[in-house]
């Protein structure tokens, strides 16, 4: 899973591309519609449309001349599972860490 996740920081780490995934959250899209509001050239949106492809995170089907493209939420879904398990494990340390510091802030004014 860790190497699966790579691709898709990786792939998340471009404004463009998650300008795209945020479009294809609302539905699918050619490549075309996907270029409109980004500032670069066609075959530059493809570039970022081959990396969100390999990441899991985008699926496209070619249909004559044209690529629709649609957001593969599983793919979401796993990278928000790991977010959540860390999430999970970093307030169990610090819930750890408070009662602790209750815990010694009170034996500290006990012995005054």
């Amino acid at each position: 899973m860790v190497k699966y996740l790579d691709g898709v920081f990786h792939a998340l780490a471009d404004p463009s591309r998650r300008l795209m995934l945020e479009r294809l959250g609302r539905g699918p899209a050619t490549v075309s519609e996907l270029a409109r509001p980004l500032p670069m050239s066609l075959p530059a949106v493809v570039q970022h449309l081959e990396v969100l492809q390999s990441s899991g995170l985008v699926q496209t089907r070619k249909t004559g001349r044209v690529r629709m493209c649609r957001l593969n939420r599983d793919a979401l879904d796993e990278a928000e599972s790991w977010f959540a398990a860390q999430r999970q494990q970093w307030e169990k340390r610090l819930d750890s860490l408070g009662e602790y510091l209750d815990s010694s802030g009170d034996e500290g004014e006990n012995s005054k």
